[in-house]
């Protein structure tokens, strides 16, 4: 029994350090997204840091800010959702089996 709880907490500790490359990996990663045909396009990193925004001159219209927002809005939920659904993929990996499934990430 003590081996097997040995042997066990070995196993434990690979998985320990596989799951924090494998954040680092995720940290390091590029997510970009783009609203409006490309008029607004978001750069995050997997932290889910925004790393740059680019807009292009012909959305801007001082008489329609409204619109430049939305578009800001949905390119940068959109890049964060990216992040999300990468995070999940990636990380899911270590928690299936486990009791609570996926949900720890």
């Amino acid at each position: 029994m003590k081996g097997n709880m040995g042997n066990m907490m070995k196993q434990m500790q690979k998985m320990q350090k596989k799951m924090a490359k494998a954040q680092e990996e995720l940290h390091e990663m590029t997510f970009e997204a783009a609203a409006g045909g490309g008029m607004v396009t978001v750069h995050a990193n997997g932290k889910k840091e925004i790393t740059d925004v680019a807009i292009s001159e012909e959305v801007v219209d001082p008489d329609d800010i409204e619109m430049l927002q939305d578009l800001i809005i949905a390119a940068t939920n959109d890049v964060l959702n990216q992040i999300d659904e990468k995070t999940a993929e990636t990380m899911g990996q270590f928690t299936k089996g486990l009791p609570g499934g996926g949900g720890m990430f």
